[in-house]
């Protein structure tokens, strides 16, 4: 069985109300207006893509990374952008979406056509994409990861405590009120909730308001709604495929034949994860809430996007030196200024074994 047919025969298990795949992708809507904080987070993804670029190309003697997704340095407003765009479109619908790398073999690498084909016609490189060993779809995140997960860590602790707290007050101060028949449940609730049950309780809050103390049992139950909300917020950083780039980074699968990854770059780890297990995590229903979550991605203009609990993938860079950054100042047309901030530097050191391991590859020939 080829790696198109395995990812094919997993796409049947995918759930059609998450990614629907006998029909036609959505077109998509030309942008009319760039923001500085899109192209600051344009800016971060290049760099991350550079990162990645630069740290398998000085660590590796055997394989080399070429730059191929589709990229340019126009945005929305600008003269040209929408050409690009509309030929951006046309061949998603052609041979699916780009990723951003490309890994070869060095016997395979083309020196004629460079470290960077994004901008070369795929019918003038059709068969030389077919040669590579993998396909790199690079995500970045304005995190670090290991902060972050300490921080959700404390906050989750102190909230539960607080909730325990909470109930506690009131089942010893305020039992007689809650005995009465109509709210005789809201003791079951709280006698049931316990470090592992919070995780996902849930209670309408009363509304109770005839009397001083009728009051403030309402205002606890309050406090206590806040405080198990906060415990159930998801407390994890992703990897993040958006939902209508499955179906085009499956026609590309489908094109080519080439084993494809997403790698999810933190300013400190780097972590990665096949297309492969992210349709075998999502097709299970009982993953959702538990190692992945679909959500509106508000920083990527609401479009929906899975998130996929970094740690469910290789953690392939154990540490990343974080990059110089500068301001930048963009003048558009019309005068209107835009000020985003740009990247450069940083290091990646990459876990050979855990990189090789992912990729297929063997370490000693890497």
């Amino acid at each position: 069985m080829t790696y198109f047919e395995r990812i094919q025969q997993l796409t049947k298990n995918v759930p059609v109300e998450l990614v629907d795949f006998s029909q036609p992708r959505d077109v998509a809507r030309t942008p009319t207006q760039a923001s500085s904080n899109f192209i600051t987070n344009k800016e971060q993804g290049d760099w991350a893509e550079n990162l990645l670029f630069r740290a398998i190309n000085e660590t590796s003697k055997n394989y080399i990374a070429v730059k191929y997704g589709k990229s340019d340095d126009l945005v929305a407003g600008e003269d040209g952008f929408d050409t690009f765009f509309q030929e951006f479109q046309e061949e998603l619908d052609t041979i699916g979406k780009r990723p951003d790398l490309l890994i070869f073999r060095k016997n395979d690498f083309d020196p004629y056509l460079g470290f960077d084909i994004s901008h070369i016609q795929h019918c003038q490189i059709d068969s030389y994409v077919r040669k590579a060993i993998a396909g790199i779809e690079v995500r970045s995140s304005a995190f670090l990861i290991d902060r972050y997960e300490e921080a959700m860590r404390l906050r989750t602790k102190k909230s539960i405590s607080i909730a325990l707290e909470i109930r506690d007050k009131i089942l010893s101060e305020y039992s007689d009120l809650l005995s009465q028949p109509l709210r005789h449940s809201y003791i079951e609730m709280l006698n049931g909730l316990n470090e592992d049950t919070i995780h996902i309780a849930d209670f309408k809050i009363p509304g109770w308001r005839s009397t001083e103390r009728l009051i403030a049992l309402n205002n606890l139950f309050k406090r206590l709604k806040v405080a198990i909300k906060e415990i159930q917020k998801r407390d994890y950083l992703s990897i993040t495929p958006k939902v209508e780039d499955i179906k085009v980074v499956y026609k590309w699968i489908e094109t080519f034949n080439v084993p494809h990854f997403y790698f999810q770059v933190f300013f400190d780890k780097v972590y990665g994860i096949s297309f492969e297990q992210i349709l075998t995590i999502v097709s299970n229903s009982e993953n959702e809430g538990v190692i992945f979550s679909v959500e509106s991605d508000t920083k990527n203009q609401n479009k929906t996007t899975i998130k996929i609990k970094s740690k469910e993938g290789v953690e392939i860079a154990s540490k990343v030196d974080e990059p110089n950054h500068h301001s930048v100042r963009k003048e558009m047309e019309r005068g209107r200024l835009l000020f985003y901030v740009t990247f450069e530097g940083g290091t990646a050191y990459l876990d050979i074994e855990k990189l090789t391991s992912i990729l297929g590859v063997e370490k000693e020939n890497f």
